[in-house]
């Protein structure tokens, strides 16, 4: 595969993920997730951690797990939700720095080479 399309591939599938963030309700979703670690949460306890319930939490993390960035697993009777992307999530910062200063002097702190 040629450069420039792993790039439209990339640019794409960032645009999934940074779409997919963009609610508050998912980042917030997202967020608590991350903060309850790679264990991650019973749907009813991120739900009260959140504050969000009922179908309208099912749909935002249906959103977010189509991104890839949260997993749904089924233990006994509950379903249990994970931030399991850290590597993605990792990957979007990284793309949104990769070129920083490419086209002018980095005025960053001085460890950054970008």
């Amino acid at each position: 595969m040629n450069q420039v399309a792993q790039d439209d591939i990339t640019l794409a599938r960032m645009a999934s993920a940074f779409a997919a963030l963009g609610s508050e309700q998912r980042l917030s979703v997202l967020r608590t997730l991350v903060r309850a670690g790679p264990g991650g949460l019973p749907i009813g306890q991120l739900g009260a951690r959140s504050g969000i319930t009922g179908s309208t939490l099912t749909h935002h993390v249906r959103i977010l797990a189509q991104a890839e960035l949260v997993t749904q697993t089924r233990q006994g009777r509950s379903i249990i939700c994970a931030a399991a992307a850290y590597p993605e999530m990792r990957a979007l910062s990284d793309f949104l720095l990769s070129e920083c200063c490419a086209d002018a002097p980095c005025p960053h702190d001085e460890g950054h080479h970008g």
